[in-house]
């Protein structure tokens, strides 16, 4: 027998193998930076992943229908990315049509931007900018490397609504996050922390030098969201949007400066000949706020009498009475039933399935917190044989009862996301829905001489905060005078 000092000795050796090998089997080279990081997934996986968010993302929130603008965006975007330390990914960029002041990027090269940014941006620059600072979160796989850290498991308490990282008064990228059900992307908008953002910001400004842009465009850019940032918390008392970034990423930070500096600098020659009216053509006539036009948004439901919207799946049919609507898939393989029913008396979903629907064996329960609105769903099988998804979600003084039946059986998971992801979209339909009115578009004009903010202010369609709101439009917040001739947006 070996002395036990001998064999304590072995098993520690043993131990410190089998951690050696475990370390290299979960460490991998960064293939922006060059240095060893934790990360537990292949580059497949990764690839894997993206794709099955990104439809997550088309099925859940709605992509700006303008053809010219998303080709602008996408042609921007591939010429930074082919700068990247990644150029061979296949990059696909989407513009979202939320009225949000945000942008955020998925694993294997799925770069968003949303409308509500766009129209505070001042030039192809800055667009190159944020889309650079996106595809740096790629290059980098930020994303990855929290998944290995198990950072996306806190995540993961955010999505269904809250999203408190980022969670604005109206709670509206919360529930578009609650929407897409995705930890990926509620971390990518919740933002990496300040480490990763730097280092996105970092590589960022390199590969604008690469592309032709001027690296100080990354400063610019988030001199625009620190803008918006002062004026919520000094007028408006929200909280910022962009990345929840200014917590760990003032605008002023010298290693902000000293990471855009060393991407060095472009001179006249190597700039990119970028003809600015190219981009005001782009943003010219784009809504400001919501989008209300109710058309195009797939296959939107509108219940006026009882005032709420869902979108159920492309192409199904609806069938509906003064109190319910049905809509079924045109192969008959599923279908989901909405009824109203007045609440008799105050209790959680979760016990209203229970008691009131008499559904004791619900399983892949959760709650559900989305625009607002409480609720409870889970699967069971009904009294037919078949998979029934049920939910409870409580409107105002009414439950809305879901009843989403998948017949076919060689289907049912599939099926039963569709189902779930469209009882996630239920929401009230907010009045300027209800009036049907379009909303405001912005519009540039040139300035003439005597021009002044108050002036145009006055004679502004925005009812709060005009002046505070045309100069963060135009990057002259909180002061500051456009020359005579120069292009301005208006709202109109």
């Amino acid at each position: 027998m070996k002395p036990f000092a001998v064999v304590g000795k072995t098993k520690i050796a043993i131990l410190g193998a089998l951690l050696a090998a475990a370390s290299l089997q979960g460490c991998a080279i960064n293939p922006a930076t060059g240095q060893g990081n934790l990360v537990l997934m292949t580059e497949n996986r990764e690839l894997e992943i993206g794709k099955e968010e990104h439809e997550k993302v088309l099925a859940s929130m709605r992509v700006m229908e303008d053809e010219a603008l998303n080709a602008y965006v996408t042609e921007v975007g591939q010429r930074v990315a082919a700068t990247s330390h990644r150029p061979d990914l296949e990059y696909t960029f989407t513009v979202i049509d939320s009225p949000e002041i945000n942008a955020f990027a998925l694993p294997g090269g799925y770069v968003y931007i949303n409308r509500g940014l766009l129209l505070y941006l001042k030039s192809e620059d800055e667009l190159a900018a944020v889309l650079a600072h996106e595809i740096g979160h790629i290059t980098a796989r930020h994303a990855i490397q929290q998944q290995a850290r198990g950072r996306l498991a806190n995540t993961a308490a955010t999505v269904g609504g809250v999203v408190a990282a980022v969670a604005t008064g109206s709670g509206y990228i919360g529930s578009e996050l609650a929407q897409i059900g995705s930890i990926w992307a509620a971390a990518g908008v919740s933002g990496f922390g300040r480490e990763n953002e730097l280092e996105a910001d970092s590589l960022g400004a390199e590969y604008l030098r690469n592309a032709g842009y001027n690296p100080r465009a990354m400063i610019d850019v988030l001199s625009v969201l620190k803008n918006q940032e002062d004026f919520n918390v000094r007028v408006a008392q929200r909280q910022p949007t962009y990345h929840g970034l200014f917590t760990t990423h003032p605008r002023n930070d010298i290693r902000l400066q000293q990471a855009v500096a060393q991407a060095g600098t472009v001179d006249d020659a190597q700039l990119r000949e970028s003809d600015p009216s190219v981009f005001r053509q782009q943003i010219d006539g784009l809504p400001f706020g919501e989008n209300t036009v109710r058309t195009g948004d797939r296959n939107r439901y509108y219940q006026d009498l009882l005032s709420y919207t869902m979108v159920f799946p492309d192409q199904w049919e609806i069938r509906e009475t003064p109190t319910t609507v049905q809509a079924s898939a045109a192969d008959g393989s599923a279908s989901i039933r909405v009824e109203a029913q007045r609440m008799q008396e105050s209790k959680e979903p979760r016990l209203f399935i229970r008691e009131n629907l008499g559904i004791e064996d619900l399983q892949r329960s959760e709650a559900l917190s989305q625009y607002r609105l409480l609720g409870y769903t889970g699967t069971h099988t009904n009294e037919s044989g078949h998979h029934e998804r049920v939910a409870a979600i409580y409107l105002g003084p009414r439950v809305f009862v879901f009843r989403a039946q998948v017949t076919d059986p060689e289907k049912v998971d599939e099926l039963d996301r569709l189902l779930l992801s469209s009882i996630r979209t239920f929401r009230a339909i907010q009045m300027n829905e209800r009036a049907g009115s379009t909303g405001l578009q912005v519009r540039y004009v040139q300035v003439t001489t005597g021009f002044d903010w108050a002036a145009l202010a006055a004679r502004s369609p925005i009812s709060q905060y005009p002046e505070e709101t045309l100069r963060l439009l135009n990057g002259y917040y909180p002061i500051g005078t456009p020359e005579p001739g120069e292009w301005i947006k208006i709202l109109q």
